[in-house]
């Protein structure tokens, strides 16, 4: 009677273990990416934002853990993620657009933000391609369609360049997130 139960007890270990065991070895072997994030303002209020992996629906995901190479405004920083969450070590001392792209073999998920600094609080606005795209072209247009406008719209263009570029927001980056945007463009259209 006793052989029957350490045999049955024995039986009962493998079969509950091995699955277990495979999963943990399928997820060690699996690469974890990160495909969408959002940034918020850290919880004290210290002049810092939180970086936050997401899934595709802007769902935070809180069992992330590991280190993930994200460049910010053109300078590579590696991030250590704990439940899904990483501070950006750099205080934002005044209003400012921040250009984040994470590295990963399946892809460069990047995004634009304008953080809005107001009376020690921090306000991330996500900033869309088309609309970088959309507003000089429509001065553009007005140019072309009203000639007494080019002056006007010159100017325009000019203060517009002048007070992205005093914000943070480089022409490189200006194209690099209009580039990015039309990619996912193309790769949601070959879906």
């Amino acid at each position: 009677m006793r052989l029957i139960k350490i045999i049955f007890l024995s039986l009962f270990i493998q079969i509950t273990g091995e699955p277990g065991f495979t999963q943990d070895q399928s997820t060690e072997k699996s690469e974890i990416s990160i495909q969408n994030f959002l940034i918020k303002e850290y919880p004290l209020h210290n002049d810092q934002l939180v970086l936050i992996a997401a899934d595709p629906e802007n769902k935070p995901i809180n069992n992330l853990n590991g280190t993930f190479i994200f460049s910010i405004n053109g300078f590579q920083q590696e991030f250590r993620f704990e439940d899904g969450q990483s501070v950006l070590a750099q205080p934002i001392k005044q209003s400012t657009f921040i250009y984040i792209k994470h590295q990963n073999d399946s892809g460069n998920p990047s995004k634009l933000f304008y953080v809005i600094k107001k009376f020690d609080r921090l306000n991330p606005i996500k900033i869309s391609w088309l609309l970088l795209l959309l507003i000089p072209s429509v001065i553009i247009l007005f140019a072309i369609m009203f000639r007494k406008f080019i002056l006007i719209a010159g100017i325009l263009l000019i203060v517009l360049f002048y007070y992205n570029n005093s914000k943070g927001l480089r022409i490189s980056t200006f194209f690099d997130t209009i580039f990015d945007g039309l990619k996912n463009l193309i790769n949601l259209g070959s879906i």
